[in-house]
């Protein structure tokens, strides 16, 4: 399957998946404002709010939290309008980076965002240079311990799954982004266990990184994940286990 990074389990890899908890609620609740701003707020007929749901779920986010969210973004509630914006960027030797946002002031944002690429050895590129690297696909996560591959694969398939690999310890299945949430429902009920589901941008190409150029992108990175108003952050790159267990 190419394209599908590491890079993605790189936080967890280096202990950092407990990131602070009103920064991820923050991240989640604009997500869930923005869903049911576009499509309304009834999860079944907005995928992107159920995927949404899911993720605010699984973080642990309150109900309340996710029903003001919610409510934010129908209306019922006040709330900031956010904007959706996507930055382009430069990381150590020329990994493509894509920068999704929400922000409610852009000229604060890609003043931030500009300076983090800045002082991480990165720089920020004009619209279009290194989108045309990525492609937005669903990802659906399946450990491999206990599946059985080819009743897996064959059962992504026939649900509308367009590809399947695997990385390390986890079975990873692409499927248009519409029908994530139609392809992880048919493998639950086939009795496989989901333990991640999102829609992103992947790469085409990776570039492996080593040594200072892979420690200058953790660093990039991270710091890049931590600004409040950055939903998701993707990227070329791969780091091997043994670089990452030195970084």
């Amino acid at each position: 399957m190419a394209g599908h990074s590491k890079w993605k389990n790189i936080r967890l890899h280096k202990g950092k998946a407990d990131v602070e908890r009103a920064k991820l609620f923050g991240k989640l609740s604009r997500e869930l404002t923005t869903a049911a701003k576009q499509g309304g707020g009834s999860p079944d007929s907005n995928p992107r709010l159920r995927l949404a749901i899911e993720k605010a779920k699984a973080g642990s986010m309150p109900a309340d939290n996710i029903k003001r969210a919610i409510q934010k973004g129908t209306g019922e509630l006040a709330a900031d309008n956010f904007d959706e914006v996507v930055y382009e960027g430069y990381g150590p030797n020329g990994v493509a980076v894509m920068v999704e946002a929400a922000t409610d002031n852009r000229n604060r944002t890609v003043a931030d965002i500009r300076a983090i690429f800045n002082k991480n050895g990165g720089s920020m590129g004009e619209s279009g240079s290194v989108a045309w690297q990525f492609e937005r696909k669903g990802q659906i996560s399946v450990a491999a311990a206990g599946a059985d591959e080819d009743a897996l694969l064959e059962a992504a398939l026939e649900a509308g799954a367009s590809d399947m690999g695997r990385e390390d310890d986890t079975f990873i299945i692409e499927v248009a982004p519409e029908g994530v949430l139609t392809v992880q429902s048919a493998l639950e009920k086939a009795g496989f266990t989901v333990s991640d589901v999102e829609v992103t941008l992947v790469p085409s190409t990776t570039i492996e990184l080593e040594g200072d150029a892979a420690r200058k992108m953790l660093k990039l990175l991270d710091a890049l994940e931590d600004y409040g108003d950055v939903q998701n952050v993707s990227a070329n790159f791969e780091i091997s286990d043994e670089v990452l267990a030195q970084s």
